[in-house]
Parts: C-alpha cells; sequence; structure tokens
C-alpha cells in the first residue's frame, strides 16, 4: 500500500475510533479461511453499525482501495481471502439477533449472528429455521447469505436464498439500501435482495437480514442404514422417492469415508460399511412413526447390513453428530483433503460414485464421498499426500477430469461453498461467456471501481 493510502488509513482510525486495525501482528487472523490461501491485508475493519461500514466503504471507494468482506472466516474456497490486499472488513462485532417475531414468522438480524445459536433461539419460540449447514456450530448468517449455504435439510425445505425475505445492504460507494420486506409474499418490482444472496461479498455488504421462519415441526425420526454396497444404498434412496416421500434429509457416505470415520468415533455400526444412508422425516409424531415404518420396509428390500433408528430429537442428534465429524474424520488421515461440493442432477447419483472410483484407480489417490444425496450435491474429497511425487500433478488431474464430466451431465461446480479462489480455474468451464459477460454487466454496474473482493471470479 503507497504511503499516501497508509496516512488515510491512519485518518481513518481517528474517525472511528476501535474500528480500525493497523498492529502487522494482529492482520494475520484475517488473512484467510479454512482453505489454503493467505495474503495478509493492509487493515482491518471491525464495524459496530451500518453507518460504520458505510463510512468505511465510501473511503474505500474514493481511494480505490480493495475491501473484502469477512464473517466467521469458515468458508472452504478462499472467500474471504483479501488477495489484492487493502481492508478485510469483518463483520464479527454485529452479532445481534434484533427481533424473532412469532406473529409474523420472521426474525431479523445482524450478520455475525451464529447459525446454530439462532436455530437455537428460534426454537424456543416453537419456530424453526431450516438450513443446516454442517459447520453451523462455528459459521455465521452472513456468510450463509454470501454462499446461500444449504445443509440436510435443503432437500426439503430449500437453501438460505428461500428464507431471505429482506435485506440491508451498503454498496460499494457507501449507500446503504433497504430490499425486500418482511412479508412472506412480495412483488414489488425486481428481487433485488435476492441479487445479493451467494455474491461472495461481489457486489455488496449484507448489514442486517430478515428471515422467513416455519412452525417447528413437533417430532422427528430417522434411519441410519449401512449397506454392503454403494449401489444398494443409491437404489434404496430412489426407492423412496418413488414410493412418493419426500424426507426432510437424505445423507450418503462411501467407504473411505466411514472406515475414517470408524477411526474418529468408534461407532462399532461403521465398522466394515461400504456405504451408508441416513434418511430423516419431520412432521406430527403419529404420522411420522407410521411414514418411518414404511420407509424401513423399502429399505429393507435391499438387504442392508443394518437399519438404526433415531426417534426424536435426542437420537437424532445423536446419528447427527457421527455425520458432523465425517469432515474431520478425513483430516485425521494426514492427507490433505480437496473438498469439492459439486452437484449433479439426481438420477447421475450413482454415476458420480462409480465415477469417482475410476478417478481414483486411474490417479492413485484416495476420493471419498460423502454428502447431500437428496439433492445430489455430494462432496467430493480428493485426498492426497503431497509429500510423495507427482502427487500435486495427479491430484490436478483428476480435479479437472471430476469437474468436467460434472458439467457435462449438467450438473454445477458448487452447491454451496461459492466460487472464491479455489473454483477459479473452473469458472470459464462452468458458465457460457454469455452468462459471464452478465456477471461482469452487474458487479460493474454496482461496483464500477472493482474495490470489492477483488481478484475473485467475477
Amino acid at each position: 500500500m503507497s504511503s499516501k493510502n497508509l496516512g488515510r488509513l491512519i485518518r481513518l482510525k481517528e474517525n472511528l475510533p476501535g474500528e480500525i486495525i493497523l498492529d502487522p501482528r494482529k492482520l494475520a487472523d484475517y488473512a484467510g479461511d479454512k482453505w489454503f490461501a493467505t495474503h495478509q491485508p493492509d487493515a482491518v475493519a471491525l464495524p459496530r453499525s451500518t453507518r460504520s461500514v458505510s463510512a468505511i466503504l465510501r473511503f474505500a471507494n474514493q481511494n480505490k482501495i480493495p475491501v473484502t468482506a469477512r464473517g466467521g472466516g469458515y468458508g472452504y474456497v478462499g472467500g474471504c481471502v483479501p488477495v489484492r490486499g487493502g481492508i478485510v472488513l469483518s463483520l464479527e462485532r454485529m452479532n445481534r439477533i434484533l427481533e424473532i417475531n412469532a406473529a409474523d414468522f420472521v426474525a431479523v438480524l445482524q450478520p455475525a449472528v451464529n447459525t446454530q445459536n439462532f436455530q437455537e433461539a428460534v426454537e424456543l419460540l416453537g419456530l424453526f429455521y431450516p438450513p443446516d449447514p454442517a459447520s453451523r456450530a462455528h459459521n455465521t448468517i452472513g456468510g450463509n447469505i454470501a454462499t446461500n449455504a444449504g445443509g440436510p435439510r435443503c432437500l426439503k425445505y430449500g437453501v438460505t436464498r428461500d428464507y431471505v425475505l429482506g435485506l440491508e445492504v451498503v454498496l460499494a460507494n457507501g449507500t446503504i439500501v433497504r430490499l425486500g420486506s418482511r412479508t412472506h409474499k412480495n412483488k414489488t418490482g425486481f428481487d433485488l435482495h435476492r441479487l445479493f444472496v451467494g455474491s461472495e461479498g461481489l457486489l455488496g455488504v449484507v448489514t442486517e437480514t430478515t428471515l422467513k421462519l416455519l412452525p417447528l415441526p413437533p417430532f422427528r425420526a430417522n434411519l441410519a442404514v449401512g449397506f454392503s454396497s454403494m449401489s444398494a444404498a443409491v437404489r434404496a434412496l430412489q426407492s423412496i422417492f418413488a414410493a412418493g416421500f419426500l424426507p426432510c434429509a437424505a445423507e450418503l457416505a462411501d467407504q473411505f469415508t466411514l472406515a475414517a470415520a470408524y477411526k474418529r468415533t468408534k461407532s462399532e455400526s461403521l465398522r466394515g460399511c461400504k456405504a451408508h444412508l441416513i434418511v430423516e422425516l419431520d412432521g406430527q409424531k403419529n404420522s411420522v412413526r407410521t411414514e418411518l415404518a414404511d420407509l424401513e420396509k423399502i429399505i429393507r428390500r435391499q438387504r442392508p447390513l443394518f437399519v438404526q433408528r433415531g426417534l426424536g430429537n435426542k437420537q437424532c442428534e445423536a446419528v447427527w453428530q457421527i455425520r458432523r465429524e465425517f469432515s474431520f474424520a478425513l483430516r485425521d488421515t494426514g492427507l490433505t483433503k480437496l473438498n469439492e461440493d459439486i452437484v449433479v442432477p439426481r438420477g447421475r447419483l450413482e454415476d458420480l460414485f462409480r465415477f469417482a472410483a475410476q478417478l481414483q484407480k486411474k490417479h492413485k489417490l484416495p476420493i471419498a464421498c460423502f454428502g447431500h444425496a437428496g439433492d445430489g450435491n455430494i462432496h467430493t474429497n480428493v485426498m492426497v499426500d503431497y509429500a510423495r511425487p507427482g502427487a500435486k500433478e495427479r491430484a490436478e488431474a483428476a480435479l479437472d477430469e471430476l469437474f468436467a464430466q460434472v458439467i457435462a451431465w449438467g450438473g454445477a461446480i458448487s452447491g454451496e461453498h461459492g466460487i472464491g479462489l479455489a473454483k477459479k480455474r473452473w469458472w470459464p468451464l462452468a458458465v457460457s461467456k454469455e452468462a459471464h459477460e452478465l456477471h461482469r454487466v452487474v458487479k460493474h454496474a454496482l461496483d464500477p471501481k472493482g474495490i470489492l473482493n477483488p481478484g475473485k471470479f467475477v
């Protein structure tokens, strides 16, 4: 950064006491997320209000200083890495739930509210916020909005976008705009608030959100099922849909993932299991119990190794706690986990697992697959030992083939993590030239000086 801009940052620090950090020893904490790339910013802003966010962006826009917004820092694609330096705008202090309104079925909150804490708060009032990313204990609502996060329950309930009714957004030039409303239906002009959902900090900074809530289902139950083959597990899932059931969640995991999870959790049900399916239902107690029995009959036609029932919150959460350990278990292997949250059409699910097995054999790299089978969003993890000769090149070749095949099937290169830096390489393959140009036009209209999260995919 030039000495001129450094001097300007010092003046900004004086105008916003306690909200601007210039100490190099503290800047490193804001250099990256859970991906591999890092870059130290020149300054960190810790605003306490929308007014401060506006002042910071207005200053940065006038001086053409890059600004990278940051939530919990728990992304998996380098989305909040300040690759051009400048200011990291951390929203961590804007972490208040402003309102939970049971009559309107809405909540109003600031972006740094933790997802799990928010869900627990609304459930105490008999309300329900369904989107449930696996890292919900660590991530924030603002980060969920930036990537349009999903989770297991999005099979039945949809993703973050489906619950955003309104937003307060600060644009690149410091303008504060309120979009949407607190009503559950609104066709007044364009759905501009949804434009910012999934925009990865490239179009504006969200400082407040109004979210739709639902009545809390009074009962839930699930089945955890082991299989001797992935094909049997996929057939079981397909049979469930064919019978007219729509579970709130359906998760699959492969043999490599399960072996790693057994070592970490010591859950005996995972020992020797080659595929694992979790199916969950929610609703009224009597109907859920009846439907669960019907699902079990359907699943048993595929000759599973075991079927375990979870009835009620406590038993269901015990099942999901093991599922949430899968990603950590893969890290326990000591291999570097390249987590790709690709999505394929539902009918290609078995093809994806078969293709992953072929890639594993061809490139001599373990590939662990698990995730949201109900909507085709399978986290495909290429496991790499970079100490082995040629491992990096084999991993890159495997990823190239994986993304090419997913695109050829009509799939998507990201279901919920975003593009960030990690998938920037495949972005030109994933969208048409016309779509890419439309992204560029929107970006230029809202951020003509290009200060917001520069260096990413647009």
